[in-house]
């Protein structure tokens, strides 16, 4: 497992806590946001450094921003990329005590 280098927290911006996202670690699953230009490389690398764990599987969906109107003008949310990481068996990571 390689060490904790800087660049792995640019990597991984945070956590994703939603309804789907709990369902889906009931299969050795966690999903993260992270940086658009991440590749499944690199969060694998980064995963297994900061987790101390290891990856078998990452899959990546880059959501794009919704226009929305604020107060009659409009605007655009910016693009998002997820990640969907699995581990490996008997393995788990508790997100929410953070690092």
């Amino acid at each position: 497992m390689a060490d904790v280098k800087p660049h792995h927290y640019d990597v991984l911006r945070r956590p994703l806590i939603t309804e789907k996202s709990t369902l889906v670690a009931e299969h050795n699953k966690i999903v993260f946001e992270v940086a658009l230009d991440a590749d499944k490389n690199q969060i694998k690398d980064a995963v297994e450094a900061l987790f101390k764990v290891n990856v078998t599987k990452v899959n990546t969906i880059v959501q794009k921003g919704k226009t929305k109107r604020f107060r009659g003008f409009a605007g655009r949310r910016s693009d998002m990329k997820k990640a969907i990481v699995t581990l490996a068996e008997g393995q788990s990571v508790d997100i929410t005590t953070g690092l």
